[in-house]
């Protein structure tokens, strides 16, 4: 068994250990997830990173750690954007707020699996066919384009095709019975909306990883750090939608803050062969561009924000 085989295995268990606790220990019952609580557990998971950053320093170095801090960055600052969209389906298929732990816990498990799929598969065609890098590139740069073209527009659910084909695939009950995902309805199987949304979810998060995936590989290409990396950032997704799905309307620019970023992942992957842009200053450009937007939409706030904030 190779150890890059045994760090994999080590680091799934402790993944099953924490999703057991979780689902069977820490929330046990379905009831609302609090601010406080979220912002909590939002500072565990970001010291969790942290500690876990500081061991791949001991044990491979300042490049990998620069590398799994670089990836964690944009993987969770791509995440921020990727709440939005769940915001959009929870509130298309009205789950109620004590069932959404639920449906977030169920669909990252599943992503956790596809992204270690994604991960190894990129790796190693960029591995075997090096001009995949530039197809990665070009894809980074045009989505960070549409992502800046398209900033101000807002997602509507209900004209969506996925979501209309979803609604015709599977017989949908008119509630969620009690946070179930299926129940039987005079002798007929069917799916209540909080499957539907599970669904949606997995899907959007799938189209999201064509995005995340390729802008993570362009700053290592470890698959140990690829995925550690990619797996942390997701597991304070949870916490960090509940602690910040209210205020992301006043983060206005980071829509664009977000776009710069594919584009320049995306420039740094088409240029490699020319010229190699170190991870110290990626993070550096990531730190600058996240932190800016932000700043950026405290300081200019937009009127509505500014009438909300006045009216609250």
């Amino acid at each position: 068994m190779s150890d890059l085989t045994l760090h994999f295995i080590v680091f799934n268990l402790f993944v099953v250990a924490f999703l057991w606790l979780d689902l069977k220990v820490l929330h046990r019952e379905d009831k609302p997830i609090s601010i406080r609580h979220a912002l909590w557990w939002t500072l565990v998971w970001v010291c969790f990173s942290l500690l876990f950053n500081a061991g791949v320093y001991y044990f491979n170095g300042s490049k990998s750690a620069l590398e799994f801090l670089g990836g964690y960055l944009v993987e969770k600052s791509l995440s921020v954007d990727n709440i939005f969209v769940f915001i959009l389906i929870f509130g298309f298929f009205k789950v109620e707020p004590k069932y959404q732990h639920k449906v977030l816990f169920w669909g990252i498990l599943t992503a956790i699996v596809l992204r270690m799929v994604f991960i190894l598969t990129g790796v190693a065609l960029i591995q075997h066919f090096h001009w995949v890098v530039y197809v990665f590139g070009g894809f980074l740069v045009i989505s960070g384009l549409r992502m800046a073209i398209t900033a101000e527009r807002e997602m509507e659910p209900e004209k969506s095709m996925l979501f209309r084909f979803i609604r015709w695939l599977i017989p949908l009950s008119p509630d969620h019975d009690h946070g179930r995902f299926v129940v039987r309805r005079n002798g007929k199987l069917m799916a209540t909306s909080l499957l539907v949304a599970l669904v949606a979810l997995e899907i959007s998060d799938v189209i999201f990883a064509f995005d995340s995936i390729p802008a993570i590989l362009a700053i290592s290409l470890d698959p140990f750090i690829v995925y550690t990396s990619n797996i942390f950032a997701i597991f304070g997704l949870r916490s960090l939608f509940f602690a910040i799905s209210g205020l992301m309307p006043y983060f206005h620019y980071l829509k664009y803050g977000l776009a710069v970023v594919l584009a320049f992942v995306g420039s740094k992957m088409l240029i490699s062969e020319y010229y190699e842009i170190s991870t110290g200053w990626s993070l550096v450009v990531l730190l600058v561009v996240l932190g800016g937007s932000v700043g950026l939409s405290l300081i200019f706030p937009r009127i509505d924000d500014t009438k909300l904030v006045k009216n609250s």
